[in-house]
């Protein structure tokens, strides 16, 4: 084991003084340019080693430049993002403040249009029951709101107060199936009640079977009912179905009832429904009396008299005027 040992430690250095010398050789020995063997071959190792290290270096380098641009990108992409976000919400609430204030616009514009005396509301609330078509408004008995006040939008009628409260007031909208008000075509006047339905559409019912009604016509309120005001918008006939005793008239609401969202309150009392039946029937047109005939002429002092009779024509003579000589005789 030992002379094992011996020999093998004799290999290697045996091997080694090889390269030694070789090495010693390569030293001495040029190449065509003049360059030593063992420079060249040196200089060519450390060529690519250094090669193999830059290489290395500048992966490194831009794998970490890359890592911290996205990085960076990352955070930018969430800033803008939520910048994003944040534009669009500042939008919606750009349109909602364009929306209401049109709103209020066209409230003013009706408010200036007409003489009733009227106060604006928001509605705040609507009705938990589809049975019971209702809203509710912030105004209250404090805002000098009583029942029965009619409640009015720029595009028409929208019901009346049910139930006011001191901060609020319940609105019974037209559309409930319990709400009605006197209505009449504005072309022709045919007169009728217009009755909610429940939903979005309304009736018309007690109309003459004889009255002009067409297809289009537009439902003004007529007053006599003593809490709508005469002439605002009801709606526009939707369709006639000729019964026997009566049309049935479908009416679509001027009314968008989904989308309201402030309306009129009228506080100016309407005209009692005697007092509106009057004027009703005064604005209908009547037709005028002949004119009684005119009396015949009296007769002029120019006519002729009739001809004595001959009674009147010879008068029995008087004693006192007969004369002297008619004793002698």
């Amino acid at each position: 084991m030992a002379l094992l040992d011996i020999r093998q430690r004799t290999g290697w250095l045996f091997l080694a003084v090889i390269v030694g010398h070789i090495i010693l050789i390569s030293a001495q020995v040029n190449t065509r340019r003049g360059i030593p063997i063992l420079e060249s071959v040196t200089f060519e190792m450390f060529a690519q080693v250094q090669r193999v290290a830059n290489g290395s270096s500048t992966g490194l380098y831009d794998a970490w430049h890359d890592y911290v641009a996205l990085q960076q990108i990352r955070r930018d992409n969430e800033q803008l993002t939520a910048e994003v976000a944040r534009l669009r919400v500042s939008l919606q609430q750009e349109a909602a403040i364009a929306a209401q204030t049109r709103t209020l616009q066209q409230l003013l514009d009706l408010r200036s249009h007409t003489t009733l005396s009227t106060t604006g509301a928001e509605i705040i609330g609507g009705s938990a029951s589809p049975d019971f078509r209702t809203v509710t408004i912030d105004k209250g008995t404090r805002d000098g709101l009583r029942s029965d006040m009619a409640v009015i939008a720029p595009a028409g009628v929208v019901g009346r107060v049910i139930m006011p409260s001191p901060h609020a007031a319940k609105v019974q909208l037209l559309i409930d199936r319990n709400a009605a008000a006197g209505a009449l075509v504005e072309r022709s006047r045919a007169q009728g009640v217009v009755i909610g339905s429940g939903s979005d559409r309304l009736h018309m019912e007690y109309v003459s079977s004889s009255a002009d009604i067409r297809v289009g016509d537009r439902i003004v309120t007529s007053g006599i009912d003593g809490i709508y005001p005469k002439g605002f918008v009801v709606g526009q006939i939707e369709s006639i179905q000729h019964g026997v005793d009566a049309p049935v008239v479908t009416v679509r609401p001027a009314v968008d009832f989904s989308a309201i969202e402030a309306v009129l309150v009228v506080l100016t009392p309407p005209p009692s429904p005697s007092e509106a039946a009057k004027a009703l029937e005064e604005s209908a047109p009547v037709a005028k009396p002949a004119a009684p005939p005119a009396p015949a002429p009296a007769p002029s002092r120019t006519t002729p008299l009739p001809p004595p009779t001959p009674d009147e024509a010879a008068p029995e003579p008087d004693a006192s005027t007969a004369p002297a000589g008619a004793d002698a005789r």
